[in-house]
């Protein structure tokens, strides 16, 4: 097997020109985080902010000239761009700049985006988000399903999809489909065992390909399944995709509204819109005997959103049949689609949408900048 080092990769760089401009890559942007792991290759290029939007075709060029590399089996490239004169070490903070916000380019045929998010892991968020996809398909509106959770991609089993997506071009991949929603997720294209060990940049690269480089044709709402917290995917996805509004997903225990409370101010932080909360294992029901068991608390999201003055979109049930469905590849909304559980979701999707149509509360986002 052909090792790969870094001067090789350092050298193809060189040799890449520009597309639009004619110009070569050393003019426009320097090469950082460079990193080689057993021939999957990352890196950032640092560029002007004002000549940023402009050079989708570099980045491009560049990750194509790696992967002709021998030996290269994925390459990697991520736009950064810094202030000019920050210092060597810049102190980060996030603040609103007037008159100079970061590109947040349209998705052609998509209307309109909607994350699913949490504060911690551990609530559902996946299940929420596959089957609020499902419900907003039963309301006839054409949906898709992306899984930005590149560390733990779960939409292939969720969804029951095995297979690798295919591409017509070579450069743009056709998204798989199944229970009628097009969907796409880094999982497709690794092996369920196989971790993901990659950087903040290479993460924002893949969730940005995915976005832009899959072929969703007319969409009315494209569900996206956040991975858990308030970090770099949740900042790409704020800052670079024109996102209608936030879904934040808890339990009702104390410490699940703790968490769900920053990733809800987070996204307030950056001008997206919070769409509601939802409630998932709100109660337990005795599948034998019937009774009610409150396992974690009760109510405590609905409170959290009157408190913070967001709707409270539903509560979802603790139950077997709902984790069957979804470890089974059909989620509850397509397996029991009569059921009391889809009629949860249901509900909360008729909210949704309803959010989502009326007029945009979308804000320009700050941009982190370095002092």
């Amino acid at each position: 097997m052909t090792t790969v080092s870094e001067q090789s990769v350092r050298n193809a760089l060189a040799e890449v020109i520009d597309p639009g401009s004619g110009a070569a890559l050393s003019a426009l942007a320097t090469v950082s985080g460079l990193v080689v792991k057993d021939g999957n290759i990352g890196f950032s290029l640092e560029v002007d902010p004002a000549k940023g939007p402009g050079l989708e075709g570099l980045r491009k060029a560049a990750e194509a000239a790696v992967l002709a590399l021998p030996g290269v089996t994925s390459a990697t490239a991520v736009l950064t761009a810094h202030r000019a004169g920050a210092p060597a070490q810049p102190k980060q903070t996030a603040q609103p700049q007037q008159g100079r916000m970061p590109s947040r380019p349209e998705l052609p045929g998509i209307k309109s985006i909607v994350a699913v998010a949490s504060g911690k892991g551990g609530v559902g968020k996946s299940t929420v988000a596959t089957n609020l996809a499902l419900a907003l398909a039963g309301q006839g509106l054409e949906v898709g399903l992306l899984d930005a959770d590149v560390y733990g991609p779960s939409l292939p089993r969720m969804m029951g999809i095995n297979r690798k997506p295919e591409s017509r071009d070579g450069k743009t991949l056709i998204p798989l489909e199944n229970h009628s929603i097009k969907c796409m997720s880094i999982g497709f294209l690794v092996a369920e065992d196989t971790p993901t060990i990659w950087r903040g940049p290479m993460v924002m690269s893949a969730l940005e390909q995915m976005l832009r480089d899959v072929e969703w044709g007319e969409l009315d709402v494209l569900v996206v399944d956040m991975p858990p917290g308030t970090g770099d995917a949740q900042l790409t996805m704020a800052q670079r995709v024109p996102l209608a509004g936030a879904v934040i997903v808890s339990t009702p225990q104390d410490i699940a509204l703790l968490d769900a409370r920053k990733g809800l101010n987070m996204f307030r932080r950056v001008d997206v819109p919070v769409l509601g909360i939802i409630e998932n294992m709100s109660y337990f029901l005795c599948p034998h005997c019937g009774e009610r068991s409150d396992i974690f608390g009760h109510g405590g999201a609905r409170q959290e959103a009157d408190k913070l003055g967001v709707p409270f979109l539903g509560e979802v049930p603790l139950h077997l049949d709902i984790r069957v469905a979804g470890d089974g590849g059909t989620p509850i909304v397509a397996a029991d689609p009569g059921g009391p559980h889809a009629a949860a979701f249901a509900g909360i999707a008729e909210k949704v949408a309803a959010a989502i149509s009326g007029p945009s509360q979308r804000k320009a986002a700050p941009s982190i900048v370095f002092e």
